[in-house]
């Protein structure tokens, strides 16, 4: 599908001029004489770029950046002036503008310029939705400390996208074609977590066959995230700590240290106050790393993005099943609304991948929520219990073509589990 950019102007033979500009690189044009028009355009065009004047009649430029962020959240945009200050540059900077062009400026400073935002774009995977207002703040401040090399600490349950923001750091950065390296604080052990970060040398330790390089100096110049930072040893939040303050590692076995100029960021689901009094965790290394702190808040304190989010991740399932489906029943928008949902957004998104894959209509339904041995609260359906979850087992295995691995993912249950099940049924059902 060709790409829309939206170029809004009051000068005709400005955007006339834009317009035969963008259209050469092969994109299609929206025009808007002024903020008032383009508000209109943005929510009936499917606009990928905004391409902005600031000084325009009925709104200014900066009142439509921040009303255009507000209700379409983090849409690219260019700013083009010739009424520009260093001012006014660092003031829509702050809204999350991408680029700022002064006039005059060349043909090419311009479609070069608009190659490289929408290449940035394009490789924005996974782009934080929301209608929540503090969510929008925090994308905002999140959009702000992008554009330094602050370390950042993230906070929030488990599943409310803590890594998501982080990419949306890094991406929004000046080192966002660089490498973004992730570690799992929680999920390497002790021991093998600090030859991860670090790195180490030949026959530094038995099995040490060759060098390895280290987390961090493969991040040089980019971004690393250390996810779960709290289930971190204290010996190593020790090491950790003197990476941050010196800017270098020492590879184990190595003879002396190794610059690194890398930007941090790190995660966690624990209070590290509350860690911090009980003696597991280093207070020096907690304030190294809470330069900038950013709180995510659950689920279930953004209803507004309840029925933004199943939308979305249903769009999104429909293409990968293959699915013909268009819609929530009432009762399955309800359903999702009144729900806790104690995993966040990956226990919502996993629920709406399975109700998209079981949903027999262009409609999701209540009923298609049925969550591993359990269906949804104050369910209708008729039969008995090992019934329903047999037809929902036959049913997944049936649409994956009988791959139990695929079928279990859908599921949230183990393999195993799959296993069992059909075998206490003593079900015949061919399976990969």
């Amino acid at each position: 599908m060709i790409k829309s950019i939206l170029v809004v102007d009051d000068d005709d033979q400005m955007r006339a001029a834009l317009k035969e500009a963008v259209e050469r690189m092969d994109y299609r044009v929206v025009m808007a004489e002024d903020p008032v028009d383009a508000l209109k355009k943005i929510e009936t065009e499917n606009i990928s770029m905004i391409i902005t004047d600031m000084k325009m009649p009925r709104m200014d430029g900066l009142a439509f950046i921040r009303v255009a962020r507000k209700k379409f959240g983090s849409l690219p945009i260019l700013v083009i002036t010739g009424h520009g200050t260093v001012e006014n540059a660092v003031e829509v900077m702050k809204e999350g503008v991408c680029e700022y062009l002064m006039k005059p400026f060349s043909f090419d400073s311009l479609t070069e310029t608009i190659a490289s935002i929408m290449a940035r774009t394009c490789h924005k995977k996974n782009e934080v939705i929301t209608d929540n207002d503090y969510i929008r703040n925090l994308l905002q401040l999140a959009g702000n400390v992008a554009l330094s090399d602050m370390t950042v600490l993230i906070l929030g349950e488990s599943g409310t996208g803590k890594e998501l923001l982080a990419r949306f750091i890094h991406k929004s950065s000046r080192r966002s074609s660089k490498p973004f390296i992730a570690v799992n604080c929680a999920a390497i052990p002790d021991n093998l977590l600090e030859s991860e970060l670090f790195g180490f040398e030949k026959g530094s330790f038995t099995g040490a066959a060759e060098r390895k390089t280290g987390k961090f100096e493969l991040a040089n110049e980019g971004t690393i995230l250390l996810d779960e930072i709290g289930e971190m040893s204290a010996t190593l939040q020790a090491k950790l700590l003197r990476v941050l303050q010196e800017r270098e590692v020492d590879r184990i076995g190595g003879k002396e240290p190794i610059p690194v100029d890398v930007r941090v960021i790190a995660t966690t689901n624990r209070d590290l106050q509350t860690e911090i009094e009980d003696g597991r965790f280093r207070e020096d290394l907690y304030f190294r790393l809470s330069v900038f702190p950013l709180k995510l808040i659950p689920l279930r304190e953004r209803p507004e993005d309840i029925k933004l989010l199943a939308e979305h991740f249903m769009k999104k399932f429909s293409v990968e099943l293959n699915k013909n489906v268009s819609g929530f029943s009432e009762d399955a928008v309800e359903f999702l609304e009144t729900r806790n949902w104690k995993g966040n957004i990956r226990e919502f998104e996993n629920a709406i991948q399975r109700a998209v894959l079981l949903s027999r209509t262009d409609l999701i339904g209540k009923d298609d929520f049925m969550i591993d041995s359990r269906v949804s609260e104050s369910s209708t359906i008729s039969g008995s219990l090992k019934d329903m979850e047999m037809d929902l087992i036959k049913k997944t295995l049936e649409d994956t073509n009988g791959n139990k691995t695929k079928a279990a993912k859908l599921l949230g249950v183990s393999v195993r589990t799959i296993r069992n099940k059909l075998n206490d049924y003593g079900k015949n059902v061919p399976v990969a």
